[in-house]
C-alpha cells in the first residue's frame, strides 16, 4: 500500500522507500519511521495493524541510534555480504 512511497532518509543521506524503513531493523522498523513518514499518511495506526504486539514493544521501547553509529553498522554488513558472495 504504502511501500513504494520515497522521501530523503536524514540519517542515511538519501532516497529510500517506506517499505526500507518498514525493514531497516531487521524484524522491526527504522526508529525514525514515525517521525519521518507521520506528515505523509497514518504511520502509527499502519504499524500498529502490521505489527504483533511483542513487535511494537520492542520497536516503541527501542532508541535511535546515532547516524554514525548506523552507517558503520551498514558497512559491516556489506563487508559481511561481499565475503559469503
Amino acid at each position: 500500500m504504502y511501500d513504494h512511497l520515497e522521501i530523503r532518509c536524514p540519517r542515511l543521506g538519501g532516497e529510500v522507500t517506506f517499505s526500507y524503513c518498514e525493514k531497516e531493523g531487521g524484524d522491526l522498523p527504522c526508529p525514525r519511521i514515525i517521525l519521518c513518514w507521520q506528515p505523509h499518511f497514518p504511520v502509527v495506526e499502519y504499524l500498529k495493524g502490521k505489527l504483533t504486539q511483542t513487535q511494537w514493544d520492542r520497536f516503541s521501547n527501542q532508541a535511535a541510534k546515532h547516524k554514525v553509529t548506523t552507517l558503520v553498522e551498514l558497512i559491516e554488513a556489506a563487508k559481511k555480504r561481499k565475503d559469503i558472495s
